[in-house]
């Protein structure tokens, strides 16, 4: 019971945001997000698996003309509609039990239509999305220190939606791999590097000294909550949003040494204590050859020629509740995105996205291009370069809560060329921003 309340309340909420303002709405769906992970974890039914979609439908119903458009949006909007009706066409075919190929398509295009928000966002929205950032990775950082010091346990109990918080004990010395108030480590540290690229354009267009602190913390939050979640993978993008930020930002000389003065300290911070330093097994180069080649090459082509037309969606176990894991009919075992993208679409849904992925790298020169959120616009190409090529070697891309999300969010919002605000439109953003920032009081960080 305490399951469906929270999904009408997810629903309602975010649906009164999003009515307000787009901006709103996306904070609304981010705190949700946020806390997805341990609300599952600790009122564990069946309802709470669906916190956050009723999140998501709310806002999408939020939004009027969200699947409408102009000339400016149209190549993300044609690229959601065929990313989108090919999942919707496998549910007809007889593959999989009706329910399972529901849960499948939810996990196929459920977190698509972020692309078409993101290519409607407008400069006073994104300020308000990275002031829910930067408040957000605060307390979720907090949160992380306390597991850090008081043990994982006390936060998360032991149950079939906690399986792979219990499974990640790799950290030097048997300990945890810290996930805050995420579903597992890696959601923390995913949404933490997928928040870096909007929190650094923050502090570059913040307008106040306050604000400017509030964005610089939230940046630190981020890289410390990475270093927490123990992530490889996110270290390595975080370490690539800072270098194209050091090297390739437009910005100010002053605020160039700041992130280097932040990246100092944390790498004291991770020097100063071993379960830190997980990344350093990415020096290990035989490790790595064999983790990649067994993640991109393993099964890839005996699904080719078994199931040309895939195993229908959901068969290769795309986020199945416990409650209907055995109702899969031959499930695989996959260890790359793509793979399962063959494996529950076939052929034609791989060849959809290999068509899409390619229309996003192409966009490297308009992207690149001067003009509004420059630095933003750059850094969230990159890190979707980097979220993109990460499926190949691990699952989750399509269905993390809420790094999918935030992920589609920012390729819709590179995706399009950048919304133009009347000169009016933008002053009343900015006293909205501004009273906003005043209002708010950043929380202490130890």
């Amino acid at each position: 019971m305490i399951g469906l309340v929270l999904c009408v309340l997810a629903a309602a909420s975010v649906y009164w945001a999003g009515r307000r303002t787009a901006g709103l709405g996306l904070v609304v769906v981010l705190v949700w997000g946020y806390f997805f992970g341990i609300l599952r974890a600790n009122l564990f039914n069946t309802f709470t698996y669906f916190v956050f979609d009723s999140a998501v439908l709310g806002f999408y119903l939020s939004q009027t003309g969200l699947f409408r458009g102009g000339n400016r949006t149209s190549a993300v909007r044609a690229w959601f509609w065929a990313l989108a009706l090919w999942p919707v066409v496998m549910v007809l075919m007889p593959f999989q039990p009706f329910l399972i190929s529901l849960v499948g398509l939810r996990g196929a295009v459920l977190f698509l239509p972020m692309m078409l928000v993101g290519s409607r966002l407008r400069l006073s929205d994104l300020r308000l999305l990275t002031l829910g950032f930067a408040a957000l990775n605060l307390v979720a950082l907090a949160f992380a220190f306390a597991e850090f010091v008081l043990g994982v346990p006390r936060f998360f109990p032991n149950n079939a939606a906690t399986y792979l918080i219990y499974q990640s004990t790799d950290v030097a010395g048997g300990f945890f791999r810290i996930p805050a108030t995420f579903g597992n480590a890696h959601l923390y540290g995913g949404t933490m590097a997928a928040s870096v690229p909007f929190l650094i354009s923050g502090w570059e267009y913040a307008t106040t000294r306050r604000s400017r602190l509030l964005m610089l913390i939230g940046v630190a939050a981020a890289l410390l909550g990475v270093l927490f979640s123990a992530t490889r993978s996110n270290f390595v993008i975080c370490a690539g949003l800072i270098a194209m930020t050091v090297f390739y930002g437009k910005m100010a000389a002053r605020r160039r040494a700041m992130v280097v003065v932040l990246i100092l300290i944390m790498l004291a911070v991770a020097a100063r204590n071993v379960r830190f330093q997980r990344f350093k097994s990415l020096s290990d180069t035989d490790y790595v050859q064999e983790r990649i080649s067994g993640s991109v090459n393993r099964g890839f082509f005996e699904i080719l020629l078994e199931y040309p037309m895939g195993n229908g969606l959901g068969g290769g176990g795309t986020s199945i509740p416990y409650f209907l894991a055995s109702q899969v009919r031959n499930p695989i075992g996959l260890e790359s995105e793509y793979a399962l993208i063959l494996c529950e679409q076939g052929i034609i849904g791989l060849g959809l996205w290999a068509g899409f992925i390619f229309w996003f790298l192409c966009r490297f020169k308009k992207v690149f291009a001067q003009g509004p959120w420059s630095t933003g616009r750059r850094l969230i190409w990159c890190l979707s370069v980097f979220a993109l090529g990460s499926g190949l070697l691990g699952m989750g891309l399509l269905t993390a809560v809420p790094h999918t999300a935030i992920l589609l969010l920012g390729i819709g919002f590179v995706g399009a060329p950048m919304a133009v605000e009347s000169a009016d439109r933008q002053k009343v953003a900015l006293a909205h921003a501004t009273l906003a920032q005043r209002s708010f009081r950043p929380a202490p960080t130890f």
